[in-house]
């Protein structure tokens, strides 16, 4: 698989890329971590792998998500839990997988400290999809959330207090909390497109 696709080029050569072990980050708070795979293709318009969490689920039951989960204890890296859960929930091995680069780690609203890992994938990988964790996996070109049309912030409260939370409105889905945070930090690297988060997710909300 060839990086000579320009986004993901720029993606690689602008995010770090330092494959910290999980106990680099100890000083950093007592957060329960995450890590997902920000995977994506290299056809000429990149698009980036996503997937509607199963209704079932006790925690963000049908949101759009990422392939991705809590640190286990096997896990040396945030790439070793990012990876461990895609080929659980997605059926991507690390073979199929290219690292290009990390976003900051950001805390969502649940408690968490949750490390983007973003990859190159096939353009198209045979998926297995684990039906107890997503009801359905979908494509979408990253270029989508550069568009400031269909981003959006919503005040938000979750009982206790207001908080700024990006929104996407992308045909019937509203892509929304850190997967939106997410998507618009990696649309300002690979496209510069300026969305404003109006906070720092790499601290409490």
């Amino acid at each position: 698989m060839s990086l000579d696709n320009p986004v993901l080029a720029r993606l690689a050569a602008e995010l770090p890329l330092e494959r910290k072990s999980w106990q680099a980050f100890a000083a950093d708070g007592e957060w329960p971590r995450a890590a997902v795979l920000v995977a994506l293709t290299p056809h000429k318009a990149p698009e980036v792998l996503l997937g509607r969490r199963a209704m079932h689920l006790a925690l963000h039951p049908g949101e759009i998500a990422f392939a991705g989960g809590k640190r286990e204890d096997i896990d040396v890296t945030p790439w070793d839990t990012a990876l461990r859960e895609a080929q659980e929930e997605v059926g991507i091995s690390d073979d199929q997988v290219i690292p290009l680069g990390e976003l900051p780690p950001l805390i969502t609203r649940t408690g968490f400290r949750v490390f983007p890992c973003v990859a190159a994938i096939p353009e198209a990988p045979e998926l297995v999809v684990d039906p107890g964790e997503f009801d359905s996996v979908f494509y979408t070109p990253l270029a989508t959330f550069a568009d400031k049309e269909l981003f959006r912030l919503e005040t938000m409260s979750d009982g206790e207090r207001m908080r700024r939370v990006p929104h996407y409105q992308v045909e019937d889905d509203n892509i929304w909390g850190v997967t939106a945070a997410i998507l618009a930090q990696l649309a300002n690297v690979a496209y510069d497109a300026g969305l404003d988060l109006e906070r720092d997710w790499r601290q409490e909300p």
